[in-house]
C-alpha cells in the first residue's frame, strides 16, 4: 500500500487529504474562524446539574453550554467522591477542568471529559489514571510487553498517572519514549499550574493546529510522502517533524506546481462527489446516502447492471462492490451515529458471511472505532461509527433556505390550493373589498391558466375582486394574501 498527504493552505482554512493507492479516503478541513475544539482543556463552570440525565452542562465560554455525562468522569473522580450520583459529585456554580472530546455537531453542544488526556508523538499521557496501556492496533506480543514494561517503569520512577503507547509508538527505542513522556509530563505540570490560577470559562490549552496534527496522529509505517503547497508551513511542518518526529521529515515536500494540488490529485472532484445523494458503483449499480440527525441510512440498488449467470450472483457481486464503496464513503464523508445499510436481499446465507466479512475488512485501515452487526432478515447492517467533528456535508453546506433541508418544495398546485383556502378563511375573518395575492412567478402563472375556472368560481363565491402579482424572490411555497 502506497499513502499519501496531501496538505492545501489558504488563510481561511486548511485541508488535508489521505490517498491510498491513488484513490482519496479522507478528507480533514479546519477553518482558521471555526477551529475544532477536540481536545482542549478549559477551565469551566457548572451552570445546571441534571439528576434525571446523571450529567451536568457546563459554561466553558462557547455559544452554547457543553455537556458532561456521569460515564465521562475519571474513575479517580468518582473514586473520591465515593458515589455514582451526578447531583452528589457537582452543584451549581461549581469550578471544573474539562476536556472536549466531541466538537458541538448540529444543536447540540460539545462533549466534555474530565479524564484529562494529552497526546504526543509516541505516548499519550492521562494524569488522573493509575494504569498503563499499549495501542490495541499493536499486534506483535513481545512489542506489547516492551512497551508496557517501558511505559509502567517511567511511571513509578516518576510516580506519574498513567501513559497509553500509541501505534506510532512501535519499534520506537527506549530513550526516544522517555523522552517523549518527560515532554509530555512538563506540559501537564504547565496545564496544571494554570488549573489553579487561572478564571472560569478560560482555555487552558490548545490542541495543535490541523497539519501539526496530522503529523504526530499518522502511521508513519503506511505514510511515503507528505506534499504540502505553501512553503510557510512547509518549514513549519520540516520543523516540527526534525524535532519530535525526525523520521518523516524527509517524508515532507514543498510542492511548487502551478496546477493546484488538490485538483492534480483529484481531490476537488470527490469532494464535490461527496456531496451528492447518489454514488455511483461500477458495475453500474449506485448506492444513496440520507443523513439526518439521528441516523445516516445507505441504499444499495444494482441499478443499470445485469450481471451474468444468475439474479442470486448479480445481487451479490452488487453488495460486494457496495460494501468497498460504503467503507470508503464512511470515511471520506466523515458519517458517524448509527448508520443503517439497507443492502439488496440475498437468499444464501453463505453470501451474507462474505459481504459482512468485506465490509469489516474494508472499514479495518479507517481509524474511527466502529461496530457492525448480522445481516437481518430484512437484509440490513446496522452499525455504529463514533467521530469526533462534524461530517464533511455539515462543515462546507447549510440548510437549503428554500425547503428548510427537507430536499422537497410544494408543487405549484399544492401552493394554488392552500392560497384559495387563505382567501377563504381572510374573507370570513375580515371585511375585504379586494384581495392581492403574491406568490411566485410559476404560482401565478398557474392561477391564471390552469386554474383559472377554480378562480372563477372562488371570486363568485366570495364576491370580492382578487389581483396577483409575481415575486421573484419568492420561493414556489412562499406567498401572502394582502387586504386592500
Amino acid at each position: 500500500m502506497s499513502d499519501e498527504i496531501l496538505i492545501n493552505i489558504t488563510p481561511p482554512e486548511t485541508r488535508v487529504a489521505l490517498v491510498e493507492n491513488g484513490v482519496v479516503q479522507e478528507v480533514l478541513i479546519e477553518r482558521t474562524r471555526r477551529r475544532g475544539l477536540v481536545g482542549n482543556i478549559y477551565k469551566g463552570k457548572i451552570c445546571r446539574v441534571l439528576p434525571g440525565m446523571q450529567a451536568v452542562f457546563v459554561d466553558i465560554g462557547l455559544e452554547r453550554a457543553a455537556f458532561l455525562h456521569i460515564s465521562d468522569l475519571s474513575a479517580a473522580e468518582r473514586e473520591k467522591a465515593g458515589t455514582d450520583k451526578i447531583e452528589a459529585i457537582f452543584k451549581d456554580g461549581q469550578e471544573i477542568a474539562v476536556q472536549v472530546v466531541k466538537d458541538p455537531i448540529g444543536t447540540k453542544g460539545a462533549r466534555l471529559s474530565t479524564e484529562i488526556s494529552v497526546p504526543s508523538v509516541y505516548e499519550v499521557y492521562m494524569p488522573f489514571a493509575k494504569t498503563s496501556g499499549v495501542s490495541q492496533r499493536i499486534e506483535c506480543e513481545a512489542e506489547r510487553i516492551r512497551l508496557r514494561a517501558c511505559v509502567e517503569a517511567f511511571q513509578r520512577e516518576h510516580g506519574t498517572g498513567g501513559f497509553i503507547a500509541r501505534t506510532s509508538a512501535e519499534g520506537v527505542d527506549e530513550a526516544m519514549l522517555r523522552a517523549d513522556m518527560l515532554f509530555l509530563l512538563k506540559l501537564w505540570n504547565s496545564i496544571a499550574q494554570r488549573i489553579k490560577t487561572a478564571r472560569v470559562k478560560m482555555l487552558l490549552h490548545e490542541d495543535l493546529p490541523l497539519s501539526m496534527r496530522v503529523l504526530r496522529d499518522l502511521r508513519r509505517t503506511r505514510v511515503d510522502k507528505i506534499r504540502v503547497d505553501s512553503r510557510e508551513t512547509h518549514a513549519r511542518l520540516t520543523k516540527f517533524a526534525r524535532e519530535f518526529v525526525p523520521e518523516i521529515a524527509p517524508m515532507i515536500e514543498h510542492y511548487a506546481g502551478e496546477r493546484p494540488l488538490f485538483d492534480l490529485y483529484g481531490v476537488e472532484e470527490e469532494i464535490q462527489k461527496a456531496l451528492e445523494r447518489r454514488v455511483t458503483l461500477k458495475s453500474g449499480g449506485y448506492l444513496i446516502f440520507d443523513q439526518t440527525e439521528a441516523m445516516t441510512t445507505v441504499d444499495v440498488n444494482t441499478g443499470a447492471f445485469v450481471g451474468g449467470r444468475n439474479l442470486e450472483e448479480t445481487i451479490f457481486k452488487t453488495n460486494l462492490e457496495a460494501a468497498q464503496a460504503i467503507a470508503r464513503q464512511l470515511r471520506l464523508r466523515n458519517l458517524g451515529g448509527i448508520i443503517i445499510i439497507d443492502f439488496i436481499d440475498m437468499r444464501d446465507e453463505e453470501h451474507k458471511i462474505q459481504v459482512l466479512q468485506a465490509l469489516t475488512r474494508h472499514l479495518e485501515r479507517d481509524p474511527a472505532k466502529n461496530t457492525i452487526s448480522e445481516v437481518s432478515p430484512l437484509g440490513l447492517v446496522e452499525m455504529t461509527r463514533k467521530r469526533t467533528r462534524e461530517s464533511l456535508e455539515h462543515v462546507l453546506c447549510e440548510p437549503c433556505p428554500a425547503c428548510g433541508g427537507r430536499g422537497v418544495l410544494k408543487t405549484a398546485e399544492t401552493t394554488c390550493l392552500d392560497i384559495f383556502r387563505e382567501i377563504i378563511r381572510e374573507v370570513r375573518q375580515y371585511q375585504v373589498q379586494e384581495l392581492l395575492v403574491l406568490a411566485s412567478n410559476e404560482v401565478v402563472e398557474r392561477l391564471l391558466d390552469e386554474e383559472a375556472d377554480t378562480l372563477s368560481e372562488l371570486e363568485s363565491f366570495i364576491g370580492v375582486p382578487i389581483k396577483f402579482r409575481a415575486e421573484s424572490q419568492y420561493n414556489q411555497e412562499q406567498y401572502d394574501v394582502v387586504i386592500l
